[in-house]
């Protein structure tokens, strides 16, 4: 339910009906529907932020962790399409959730996981430049531009459906030609 219509938009009588349960049930549990609209939230942030660190901390090969994330990536999010949208409402509107739930998924501070990550892609990065394989390009940036190029269909799902004239079938075999040409046309863009 707040997934599909975010904090403001979920109503708890709604969120009780939905799960089956009594709505006084749901107060004694979580209080309040914004201590429940948290663990929505990290419930549902924390499907896959988990992998997508470890795959971009692994010692694997650059090309490996590409083809994985998006691997990851565009299946988690066809499982649950309304996803990014709520995940940029609720940090929009909470920008405090960010950093709580990198803690609450890896265990540790945003601080303390993000050198781990910036210290192995970059020292792929820089092998690469180094025998001319790859163009410079700082890790946050590889990073930022991976997940963009796998967020942003699902995010502005409505609008590529409308601008392309994409039912519900022919945005799912977008996606399924995406997985197939994204690690290329990604790893195309770095090369020298």
């Amino acid at each position: 339910m707040f997934v599909r219509r975010g904090t403001a938009g979920a109503r708890m009588q709604e969120i009780a009906a939905e799960a089956d349960v009594n709505q006084a049930l749901l107060h004694y549990y979580f209080r309040s529907k914004d201590r429940l609209s948290q663990a929505a939230f990290e419930r549902a942030a924390s499907q896959f932020m988990p992998t997508v660190i470890q795959v971009l901390a692994s010692d694997a090969e650059l090309e490996a962790k590409v083809t994985r994330i998006i691997e990851l990536e565009l299946d988690h999010l066809a499982r649950a399409p309304y996803l990014p949208g709520y995940i940029i409402s609720e940090v929009t509107h909470h920008p405090e959730r960010a950093r709580q739930l990198i803690a609450s998924v890896t265990g540790r501070a945003p601080e303390d996981v993000r050198p781990q990550v910036v210290a192995m892609l970059r020292k792929q990065i820089d092998a690469r430049v180094k025998s001319r394989r790859m163009r410079p390009i700082a890790p946050e940036q590889f990073v930022v531009n991976l997940m963009a190029l796998c967020i942003f269909p699902f995010a502005a799902r409505p609008m590529i459906a409308a601008m392309l004239g994409m039912d519900q079938q022919a945005f799912e075999q977008f996606i399924a030609r995406r997985r197939q040409d994204l690690p290329a046309f990604f790893l195309g863009a770095l090369r020298p």
